[in-house]
């Protein structure tokens, strides 16, 4: 799978922050995300923890540099 230069999907900078700000949004892609990347255990972290410090600090990253934050890279 070629990597993208964005996360979510490879979509524009625009589209990535409007469903970073939106926190069930935010979660799904992010998990999305992680799991195609080919890292299990990680997209299940996220979905158990995505819900509170992760997803501000995913919005944050998301709208300094257009990534998510690569926490655990397994």
């Amino acid at each position: 799978m070629a990597k993208s230069n964005k996360d979510y999907f490879g979509l524009g900078y625009l589209v990535s922050v409007i469903l970073a700000i939106i926190p069930i949004t935010a979660l799904i892609c992010g998990v999305v995300t992680r799991i195609q990347e080919g890292k299990i255990v990680a997209g299940i972290l996220r979905l158990l923890l995505g819900w509170n410090i992760i997803w501000i600090i995913d919005l944050v990253l998301m709208i300094l540099n257009g990534r998510i934050m690569r926490l655990l890279n397994i």
